[in-house]
């Protein structure tokens, strides 16, 4: 089914977030995300919709920093919040319902701030996510969280092409997991990997590469770029992979 007009889907977006009410966005700095803040924002404004942004080792440091520098630039009311997953056996066990216990996590640590707004929690999930299997999108919506990107029938594209029509800087920002993300089901998620996951794809980016995955398996690291950056990557293979290999 072809998608319908962008203008449409925003059109609905607005009034999904109005009737919703006072909401505390995930906000992770992504590309869905920011627009999903960014229009909250316009919509309730900036008193009634409050962006936090889950603070944990799997977060990479400039991730805070792009949350933060969004929040500033666009206005918002924004918070980091810290969440414990990383104090949770079943999470560390990294199986493959590790999304869940990181969802459930963030529930918890978000509770307080859609409590004291009276607040529901709005998540930037569209609707290309849905054909995924993504436990934690379960976890999320078993937590009482909403995903109005979904209600509004927003597809990926969608919300980038309505983000530039905005001017949002993330309109084009390539897509982001978490850092837990890179290490293989099964093996034990630690402060040291995500660490060496997170040091390892700073250098990589710091050389200009955007689009990229640093896949964690002890001593090896594999090392995911976009095709378009093949060429730039290979420039920069002589001597680069000591400096980030993770350990």
């Amino acid at each position: 089914m072809p998608e319908r007009p962008t203008a449409e889907a925003v059109a609905d977006l607005r009034d999904v977030l109005a009737g919703i009410g006072p909401v505390v966005v995930a906000f992770s700095g992504g590309a869905d995300s920011a627009f999903l803040a960014w229009v909250a924002a316009d919509v309730l404004g900036p008193q009634k919709a409050r962006c936090a942004t889950a603070v944990s080792a799997s977060l990479a440091p400039e991730e805070l920093d792009t949350c933060r520098s969004l929040a500033s630039a666009w206005g918002l009311s924004w918070v980091a919040v810290a969440t414990d997953e990383l104090e949770r056996t079943a999470y560390v066990a990294n199986g493959r319902d590790r999304c869940a216990h990181c969802k459930a996590s963030l529930m918890d640590a978000l509770e307080p701030h859609a409590r004291a707004l009276d607040a529901t929690v709005v998540l930037g999930v569209n609707l290309d996510d849905l054909g995924d299997r993504r436990p934690g999108q379960a976890a999320a919506a078993a937590g009482g969280a909403r995903f109005p990107l979904v209600e509004a029938r927003f597809t990926k594209a969608m919300v980038r092409e309505a983000s530039r029509s905005f001017g949002l800087v993330t309109w084009d920002k390539p897509a982001a997991a978490c850092l837990a993300s890179r290490i293989p089901y099964g093996v034990p998620v630690t402060v040291g990997a995500l660490g060496s996951v997170q040091r390892a794809e700073s250098a990589l980016r710091a050389l200009g590469l955007r689009q990229l995955r640093v896949r964690h398996h002890g001593d090896v690291a594999r090392v995911e770029v976009d095709p378009a950056e093949l060429e730039l990557a290979f420039s920069h293979r002589g001597g680069a992979g000591e400096r980030t290999t993770p350990r």
